[in-house]
């Protein structure tokens, strides 16, 4: 019997039953350097699993300099498609003297009907071999489980709700003997959250009658979610919204609230203790203290398995929050409704999970004084980069009165980058679609984005040139077959990051789609047609994979740097080298059809 390593997946999908059946029905083969394992066109009779060795796949319909899609090394396989699928579609030739293991075909399709996890493998898409992945790196599965799984329903308390009669004195006494710190009021079809502080100030502060309506001190702009959402998304919306409660509605009417501290007290994370430090923080070194705890929950989140859309919105919301808090500390109240402070970038977009280059932007209402607006510019971005956020190489920050104006001329720069369709101008219209407002008056950053969205979404030859940079660098596909030393490795951000982010953020200009993140941008383009919804949901998995390939190297390298987007595919396991060559493909895949779709030139 051959002693065969089993411990990865797909074999993991099997009992040790069916792992003996392998065991004892495999052979071992030799082949030698530029020998030819499996040819395009034949059919497939065997599952190679490599145990010493390089092999690579080749695509020979291609120029040779072109023709390598894939390359395996020790605990790799290969060949179970051409049994699937009746023939192979591409060569696999050793790049190597190499032994592999030979499962033959008969044994393999037995294993498929008798297993049909083990089958279902072979034609999974990448979302599902990516959730199988996630589930092997969880640490525990009572923890994962219980970011990842926990519903809202299972945490919401059923809520007060009393009629637009009740007075402050009687909703006073309905929260006391509830042991409730909020109730909702309703007013026909509406409801209006009051909490006791609501109450308190209502008295105390505004000397409101006890007698008084309590819906006179009622907010009517809630928080909503569903029961059956994750919780960890009603923590984001309460770090998002500066709240302390989501209302829980269905059909719209309300079943449930969740408090913060129902959260905290059904996890225990230090997640929500970061939290709550930057929402505590009265001062700009409290502050400080705070932001440098987000490293931190980063490595705890991925040591628990959390899904990596969720660390990023949870990171987004909190990095937003930070940087209001530091905004409301540098500048005063006259300013901050007159101006909005933006970031732009992988920060506009959420993915900006550590913090690395400042991003970030201002605009001015039209017509608004501010003398001093340069000198304190330069204080925020001091005070950013105390609080970790590195200053940008490119000088794209608020210190540079290139990127401060008013709503006129943020207009006008827009207009001018638009005509001029050059690589520098192409890329700062690049930087304000990602553009995303954090502290003052939103609308100042919508009214910029109309004028963006206005002057280039239907222009054909702005969005031809602008979808050709995610063209730009190469599908590092073809240099697996170079990768022979451990120092040497794929860039992933120039590889896959990049492709991926630009290539859906000029499909999503080209439909007007407002969303910044490139996932929210991505189930936008699903829902409005132009993209498949498994094309675009396996798009998704693929950048997932890509960010965490890179937040891995960059936690192990403290930090971002040019060597953490540099993925060494030896280092990585059997499954996510597989992932990786999956997710490349995908890439490869979406290249193409921007290239047809702007009718641009990709080989």
């Amino acid at each position: 019997m051959v002693d065969v390593d089993l411990s990865q997946p797909p074999f993991t999908l099997l009992d040790d039953a069916g792992r003996e059946r392998v065991r004892g029905g495999v052979d071992l083969a030799y082949f030698d350097t530029q020998e030819v394992i499996l040819d395009a066109g034949q059919p497939g009779e065997f599952v190679f699993m490599i145990h010493k060795g390089e092999v690579a796949e080749l695509d020979p319909t291609m120029p040779a300099a072109a023709s390598r899609i894939g390359h395996y090394t020790a605990g790799d396989l290969f060949g179970a498609i051409s049994i699937l699928n009746g023939k192979s579609r591409y060569r696999f030739q050793a790049e190597q003297e190499s032994l592999c293991y030979l499962l033959p075909k008969a044994l393999f399709q037995r294993l498929c009907d008798d297993y049909p996890a083990f089958a279902e493998f072979f034609r999974q898409s990448l979302t599902h071999k990516a959730r199988l992945l996630t589930e092997r790196r969880a640490e525990g599965g009572v923890t994962m489980a219980g970011f990842m799984l926990a519903r809202i329903g299972e945490c919401m308390r059923e809520p007060l709700v009393v009629d637009q009669a009740t007075s402050i004195f009687d909703a006073v006494s309905t929260l006391n003997a509830s042991h409730a710190d909020s109730l909702l009021v309703c007013d026909g079809e509406r409801f209006g959250m009051v909490t006791k502080t609501d109450l308190l100030n209502a008295v105390v502060i505004e000397g409101l009658d006890q007698q008084r309506p309590a819906i006179e001190v009622a907010h009517f702009e809630l928080v909503t979610a569903g029961a059956e959402q994750y919780l960890f998304e009603a923590l984001v919306r309460m770090t998002r919204h500066e709240v302390a409660r989501v209302v829980v509605v269905e059909e719209g009417k309300p079943v449930g609230v969740v408090e913060l501290t129902d959260v905290l007290s059904f996890f225990s994370s230090r997640s929500y203790v970061v939290s709550l430090q930057v929402e505590q923080a009265d001062s700009l070194d409290e502050l400080a203290r705070a932001s440098a705890r987000t490293p931190e929950l980063v490595r705890a989140l991925m040591a628990q398995g959390v899904k990596l859309r969720f660390a990023m919105g949870l990171l987004a919301a909190l990095n937003g929050r930070i940087m209001a808090k530091a905004w409301g500390f540098a500048i005063d109240e006259v300013h901050r409704d007159a101006s909005c402070l933006i970031v732009m970038g992988s920060e506009g977009r959420g993915e900006q999970i550590l913090k690395t280059d400042q991003d970030n932007a201002l605009i001015l209402a039209d017509g608004h004084a501010w003398p001093e607006c340069e000198a304190q510019m330069r204080e925020v971005t001091e005070t950013l980069i105390r609080l970790g956020y590195p200053p940008c190489p490119g000088n794209i920050m608020v210190s540079n009165p290139d990127w401060v104006g008013s709503v006129s001329e943020w207009r006008e720069r827009i207009a001018r980058w638009a005509a001029r369709r050059d690589g520098d101008s192409l890329m700062k219209l690049a930087i304000m679609l990602d553009a995303h407002a954090v502290a003052g008056q939103t609308a100042l950053l919508e009214q910029v984005r109309d004028e963006l969205f206005e002057r280039c979404r239907r222009d054909e030859i702005l969005l031809s040139y602008f979808a050709r940079t995610a063209l730009r660098f190469s599908t590092p596909l073809t240099l697996f077959g170079s990768l022979k030393k451990p120092q040497h490795g794929i860039d992933i951000k120039k590889g896959g990051i990049f492709p991926i982010v630009h290539g859906v953020r000029t499909l999503a200009l080209e439909r007007g789609i407002r969303a910044t993140s490139t996932l929210d941008r991505l189930d936008a383009l699903a829902e409005d047609g132009r993209l498949e919804a498994n094309f675009a949901e396996d798009l998704g998995e693929a950048l997932a994979l890509f960010t965490e390939l890179r937040l891995r190297q960059q936690l192990e390298r403290d930090g971002d740097s040019e060597d953490a987007n540099r993925v060494v595919v030896q280092q990585l396991s059997s499954l996510e080298r597989d992932l990786l060559r999956e997710a490349l493909h995908m890439v490869k895949d979406f290249k193409q059809r921007l290239s047809q779709r702007f009718h641009l030139e990709y080989s």
